[in-house]
């Protein structure tokens, strides 16, 4: 059972007790990310996630890693387009220290000038790496055409140009305006007793406070888009988005379910159609990205570039096919039980249990139990895959990227059909 405490000051608590685990994991959930920037800020939120590890007031780089290498702490954080988190792992024993030093880099990080010169340099290589994963930069290119003239369109990296003029006066203003108490959740799952976990975190958070935020508003509006990267690579590599659908959709489980049908593993459509009966691509899969407000659905080949033509060909016409046919009760029972044994083995420790409290009270204000999951998934219906087919497989809305060589690539004439 998961409980939800909301202190004075604005912060949520989730906290969800696993007793036969010796293990805590707990994490600082911020409800910022690149998509909160201005043009000017892109890639500040990622670079303070890289320099709460690079020392404090009262510890140093090496004393964050030695101590919680001594406790055998899991320490590490990431940062999204929406969401920025904090968090660790240890044993229930360590867990006082872990917590202390969590929070000692949340809220006493130092922003020294040299290890900001020093940790410049490591995201310049961190961006140069991106760019040289064709991979990635297939997606991260289209999703910036795609949402052309907003923040979530811009690389959470953020470009070397950007992140060439930050210096601490930035992002100490910049943490007191996006980092406040009404946008963190604090998530704990593990071997703990709630009423104890819960002075722990006052102990840390009670006085935690911010100023107004002057945060830019939020754009959604997606823009059909022709967008590529030429690279001197063997294979092309390809990526066609559709306008997607929102976290909070209550389409969310009838495109899971259709995701696993159409391309989510080898005994999808597309792996079946494009690579195994086809053999025109490495790789094929299909992914949903969703966001508060606003969503894509990808497909993405890897393929030689002269299968090109035939490769895309051969997948708009499972999209229309995928459109026309019914699914078979059978192919959708499979389906459900595949997403239900998937999501209740990915929930079989306490990181992952914090991690999915912590992410859904942060960006849905809500949590689902198991239970609710598997209930939701149960109830899709062939008419729900239907209506979402219908509305997000607009092939007249297809936007397309390609990185690799692109001579005599006519990526217009391939989604037009020429």
């Amino acid at each position: 059972m998961v409980e939800k405490i909301e202190l004075a000051n604005g912060l949520t608590i989730v906290l969800e007790e696993i007793p036969f685990v010796r293990s805590i994991s707990f994490g600082f959930w911020v409800k910022n990310g690149s998509r909160n920037e201005r043009p000017e800020e892109n890639g500040i939120s990622h670079f303070i996630e890289h320099m709460m590890f690079k020392g404090t007031k009262n510890r140093s780089a090496k004393q964050i890693a030695d101590e919680t290498d001594a406790i055998g702490g899991q320490l590490n954080a990431y940062t999204s387009k929406e969401h920025t988190c904090y968090y660790t792992r240890v044993l229930d024993t360590h867990f006082d220290l872990a917590l202390e030093i969590l929070a000692d880099m949340f809220f006493n990080s130092s922003f020294d000038d040299a290890e900001i010169e020093k940790e410049r340099n490591v995201i310049i290589e961190e961006i140069n790496m991106y760019e040289d994963t064709p991979e990635d930069l297939v997606h991260d290119i289209l999703q910036g055409k795609t949402y052309a003239g907003n923040p979530l369109g811009s690389p959470i990296l953020g470009t070397k140009k950007s992140i060439a003029n930050f210096r601490h006066d930035d992002f100490i203003k910049y943490i007191k305006t996006h980092y406040s108490p009404r946008n963190t959740v604090v998530a704990i799952a593990g071997n703990f007793k709630t009423p104890e976990m819960i002075k722990k975190i006052e102990k840390y958070f009670a006085d935690y406070s911010s100023e107004d935020s002057d945060m830019p508003g939020f754009d959604s509006s997606y823009t059909k888009a022709v967008v590529s990267a030429e690279k001197k690579i063997e294979q092309l590599h390809v990526c066609l988005a559709f306008p997607g659908i929102a976290l909070d959709s209550d389409m969310s489980y009838a495109l899971s379910a259709f995701n696993a049908l159409f391309g989510g593993g080898m005994s999808s459509r597309l792996f079946r159609k494009i690579r195994e009966d086809k053999g025109l691509v490495y790789s094929i899969y299909s992914y949903s990205q969703s966001y508060v407000d606003t969503g894509l659905f990808l497909i993405y080949a890897a393929l030689n570039p002269l299968q090109a033509g035939d490769a895309v060909k051969y997948i708009l016409e499972e999209i229309r096919d995928v459109k026309r046919d019914d699914i078979s009760d059978t192919q959708l029972e499979r389906t459900k039980e595949q997403l239900k044994s998937n999501y209740v083995l990915s929930l079989e420790s306490s990181a992952a249990r914090m991690s999915s409290i912590g992410r859904s009270q942060l960006l849905l204000k809500r949590i689902l139990t198991p239970d609710d999951v598997i209930a939701k998934i149960d109830r899709v219906e062939k008419q729900d895959i239907k209506r979402l087919t219908d509305t997000v497989l607009d092939v007249g809305s297809m936007s397309i990227s390609a990185v690799g060589r692109l001579k005599n690539i006519d990526l217009e004439g391939l989604i037009s059909g020429k």
